[in-house]
């Protein structure tokens, strides 16, 4: 059986040139007059088109690109296609039509090896798509003579009649000829401005786009019955290429294949026959993203405008975007933002603005925190507690840390660890908390008002978004779903997908995530094993070394497995993620989003956080006392804080998986993976260009070039890495001051990383109007409220520093902290260890024990309700407690003031906004009095006309009703 003949190859020897079959196009209507497919007849690339960034007339400009993959025969390409410059077979008019530049049809040759199927499928869907596209008014050109095999590329133009009739249909908003003034500051605050213009004029960019405008053009949505509005002096720069891209791509997304049924044959045929009409019928609804997700198409994008290195380089926005802004050695100048929205459009815009913005904020935070920090080191010599812990004299001995294995010991031994927990853990660590709190509320404030002085300058104050187009896979769903109820005879109206529909999918994300909560709770339940088995292996040690080394040892090899731990299950929860948004089916790309934001945001929290709360709020917690331990299976005693607390423990989990999440999570895998694909496809392409040495002298074309580039995979991992980080910042912060400032020096690194990325390594993203940061700045808003919460948490219950409040004031006998340490020691008779729990070697220390001490308030062994819990307890507790609420309520009624007394629009910017509104009355009224100008003079003119006509003869008059019609056709030009 043979395929459909219209479609067999041709002869083996003619290859090269391609053209698509005409008498097959005619068949699905397919050829137009008005506009065609045309077809790249050139091997050589001529140097009009720039090199594939124009046509190959070098006059229209390739605004988007669609790449498919093609099979060759044996013998040569898929469908081989020969040039007859002298056709005289007998044609009708329409068969005789050529494709511009291309007069030429397909012979058939009958001994040609037929091509798969699905891949003639792929072909015929592809004409199908490409001859709709061409209806809605695209120009389209095709190129498979490229130096990457078996890839072919379709260029698409948009004329300038398309354009102006999708801005009008997307509502863009377009400058007009009508330009004001921006109010400009006086007297003593225009002298500030100008004074810091001067001051920072070394670290702006040298880009047009920042400096400060002092005059601006006013915008309105675009409508072609009020062309003469706007500035078209210019009508190649009047769309910009971001702006051409996202007219297209909305072109491309709506714009759908025809339902037509393909011809097989009888017998076997008629399977495949129902097979290609199901695929017919999928690709019958759904636009350019049903088609990259059944193979048809593999790639889709808009084209960079350029080279940005070499020599003889031609000035374009990439370019000096790569000079100004993707390079390190400009790591200290401001970011051209304006240039960044004009290139890669307003939502990849707004996350370099917010990254900007809260990089400049992290500055204060840094130097607060460092100012914290070296507090802790001047008073650390002042601090009694940790006095009283490295005074030998005192000569406290301290209960065993592990059962038999482990002996008593001094506690002087833990004064390193002592002097290091003041550090962190002193007065000015409230006060800390307290900054970072209204911090984390100016910040959002700030952002808020930064926010809406972008959308004024790019012509976004009112903008909304609008429903978009639903999924393919949703569609899909909803055919399968219309396909049921029609089987069953059930008259139905619109169908969509309810929950019922969906249930299946919600259990399965609740079950997974449970599941997965689950696990990461498991693995720190694991690491927690491991650190009780090796504290315990570790002091079996003989060396006094290995022994005093076993707390450091085992917290820092523990943190460094959740380090590891936390970077592996990052990945495959963000895949999870992803693969349980799928099944749940969103309708839209915003519901797809948000829904993938929301899960990976749970997962990826409670992994990189779980090792931290256990360490800040369980640690110590439940381990009993000596002889009345809780163990974990019968074998291993809970572990304990160190005498000085667990805060010094909290400090190095922290820093150690923020600083190695941001080194090799963050930098290292955004260098190291982009560069090894990008080698991977170095050494593929190599490998075929040595087999064409022709082929390797030719220059690529900038579609061939790009399309090497790695895809766009949104913004979504960029924005997650840096929440988890101000999670970092803002959460724990009482336990890292330091925290501000090793988040400020990876941001330097990551804004020129991401930039370097986005103009380097990644192939040019579709321009994407949004007016904000959508779901993440109520992410951000819900990390500032649990802060306040959790840092009360911290100072109240891992710190010391209320249990030296207390004391203070309620139990020192002169008004110090001499004997704190003491006071928070209780005692404890040797005599009363469960059997086979006491020291092997209880002489260790040269002396027989007596009593040995133990970090907890308890009742003395010699009181009548020994080891009971004392009222010292309790008095701590209550003032824990107190010290929560007051703390809670007084910060977030603090945050909440902060709030309310920045405004979230700038007086100026509220200013301008209503001056465009007035200003563009202004310019309708004048139309309409210009409008009624015109109709009054037509008017005069009609009525000396019909007076001309009245005082003509009675003859005249009598058929007044003829002359007076006849004396109204002339022509009027308004």
């Amino acid at each position: 059986m043979r395929v459909n003949e219209k479609y067999s190859c041709l002869p083996a020897e003619e290859k090269g040139i391609h053209i698509i079959n005409i008498r097959a196009i005619e068949d699905i209507g397919y050829v137009q007059h008005e506009s065609t497919l045309l077809n790249s007849l050139s091997r050589n690339p001529d140097a009009d088109c720039k090199y594939g960034l124009y046509f190959r007339d070098g006059k229209r400009k390739v605004d988007y690109i669609l790449v498919y993959h093609y099979k060759k025969s044996s013998a040569g390409r898929t469908l081989t296609r020969r040039i007859h410059h002298n056709d005289s077979s007998a044609r009708s008019t329409k068969q005789d039509q050529p494709l511009p530049g291309k007069g030429v049809h397909l012979e058939m040759v009958e001994n040609e090896p037929h091509v798969d199927y699905h891949e003639d499928d792929k072909r015929f869907r592809r004409e199908e798509y490409e001859g709709n596209l061409i209806e809605a008014g695209l120009e389209l050109e095709r190129d498979e003579d490229t130096k990457i095999h078996g890839v072919g590329f379709v260029k698409i133009h948009a004329p300038w009649n398309v354009l102006c009739r999708e801005a009008e249909f997307l509502k863009l908003k377009m400058p007009t000829k009508k330009m004001y003034e921006i109010n400009q500051t006086h007297g003593l605050l225009k002298k500030i401005n100008s004074v810091i213009q001067k001051i920072t004029e070394p670290i702006q960019p040298k880009v047009a786009e920042h400096k400060p405008q002092t005059v601006k053009r006013l915008s309105y949505a675009f409508s072609r019955e009020k062309q003469h509005l706007f500035d078209l002096s210019d009508r190649d720069s009047f769309f910009d290429s971001k702006t051409r891209s996202t007219i297209v791509y909305e072109i491309l997304k709506r714009t759908t294949c025809t339902k037509a049924k393909y011809s097989m044959g009888k017998g076997e045929g008629r399977k495949k026959e129902t097979t290609l009409l199901n695929k017919r019928r999928k690709c019958g609804k759904y636009g350019i993203t049903s088609l990259l997700a059944n193979g048809v198409y593999s790639a889709a994008y808009p084209l960079h405008d350029g080279d940005y290195e070499g020599e003889n380089v031609e000035p374009n926005d990439r370019k000096l975007l790569c000079e100004e802004w993707a390079s390190y050695g400009v790591f200290y100048k401001y970011q051209p933002i304006d240039l960044v929205r004009k290139y890669f459009g307003e939502k990849i815009g707004l996350y370099f603005a917010w990254l900007g913005v809260y990089t400049q904020m992290l500055i204060p935070a840094s130097i607060v925190g460092i100012i914290v920090f070296l507090y802790g080191c001047a008073t650390v010599d002042e601090n009694i507690p940790s006095m009283e812990m490295c005074d030998q004299r005192n000569n406290i001995t301290m209960c065993p840390l592990c059962d038999r294995t482990c002996s008593y010991w001094k506690m002087s031994s833990a004064c390193a660890t002592a002097r290091a927990s003041h550090l962190f853990d002193n007065p000015a660590t409230v006060f800390f908390s307290v900054f970072m709190a209204l911090w984390a509320a100016t910040f959002m404030e700030h952002w808020k008002r930064k926010q809406m002085r972008l959308n004024y300058r790019w012509d976004l104050t009112g903008f909304e978004e609008e429903e978009d187009h639903p999924r393919a896979e949703y569609e899909a769903k909803v055919l399968e779903k219309s396909l049921r109820r029609e089987y069953k005879h059930k008259e139905t109206d619109k169908e969509k997908l309810t929950w019922k529909d969906r249930f299946p999918a919600y259990l399965t994300n609740f079950v997974g995530i449970i599941f997965m909560v689950g696990l990461t709770f498991a693995i720190v339940f694991g690491v927690i094993i491991y650190r009780i088995s090796t504290a315990a292996a570790l002091a079996i040690s003989s060396t006094p070394s290995g022994r005093s080394s076993v707390r450091v040892t085992v917290t820092a090899t523990a943190v460094i497995i959740n380090l590891v731990v936390i970077i592996i299950l990052d990945e495959v929860y963000g895949c999870i993620a992803r693969w349980l948004t799928q099944i749940e089916v969103p309708k839209t790309d915003k519901n797809f989003e948000e829904r993938l934001i929301f899960k990976a945001f749970l997962l990826k929290f409670v992994n990189a956080y779980t090792p931290i709360f256990y360490v800040a709020f369980f640690k110590g917690r439940f381990v009993g006392r000596p002889g009345d331990y809780v163990y974990i299976f019968h074998s291993f005693r809970m572990e304990e804080c160190a005498p000085g607390g667990c805060l010094m423990e909290l400090c190095i989990q922290l820093s150690i998986i923020m600083l190695g999440k941001q080194l090799i999570q963050n930098n290292l895998f955004e260098i190291g993976i982009p560069k090894m694909k990008k080698f991977i496809r170095y050494m593929k392409l190599k490998r075929r260009r040595s087999l064409d040495h022709e082929e390797h002298m030719k220059k690529k074309q900038r579609y061939e070039v790009d399309y090497n580039l790695e895809p766009f995979a949104g913004l979504t991992p960029e924005y997650m890495e840096m929440i988890i980080q101000f999670g970092f910042v803002t959460l724990f912060v009482a336990s890292f001051p330091l925290a501000p400032l090793f988040a400020l020096l990876n941001n330097i690194i990551e804004i020129r990383l991401d930039a370097k990325k986005f103009v380097t390594e990644l192939r040019r993203p579709v321009a994407v109007r949004a007016k904000d940061i959508g779901i993440w700045y109520n992410i951000l808003r819900g990390i500032g409220k649990l802060a306040v919460i959790i840092n009360a948490f911290v100072i109240s219950f891992t710190s010391d520093f209320i249990p030296r409040l207390v004391y203070l004031y309620m139990y020192s006998e002169n008004g110090t902290m001499h004997g704190f340490v003491n006071h928070t020691l209780s005692s404890f008779n040797v005599s009363d260890f469960q059997a086979g729990t006491a020291p092997n070697d209880p002489m260790d220390l040269g002396y027989e024990v007596q009593i040995c001490r133990y970090k907890d308030y308890r009742e003395p062994p010699w009181s009548e309700n020994k080891y009971d819990i004392s009222k010292d307890f309790w008095a701590v507790l209550a003032a824990r407690l107190a010290f929560v609420i007051v703390f809670q309520n007084l910060v977030m009624f603090m945050s909440d003031f902060v709030d309310w007394i920045i405004p979230d629009i700038p007086k100026d910017i509220s200013q301008q906004i209503h001056k465009e509104k007035v200003l563009m009355v202004e310019v309708f009224m004048r139309e309409e009095q210009g409008k009624l100008q015109m109709l009054e003079t037509w008017k005069d003119k009609d009525m000396k006309k019909g007076e001309n006509c009245n005082s003509h003869s009675p003859k005249l008059s009598r058929s007044h009703s003829g002359s007076l019609s006849s004396c109204h056709l002339y022509p009027v030009d308004i």
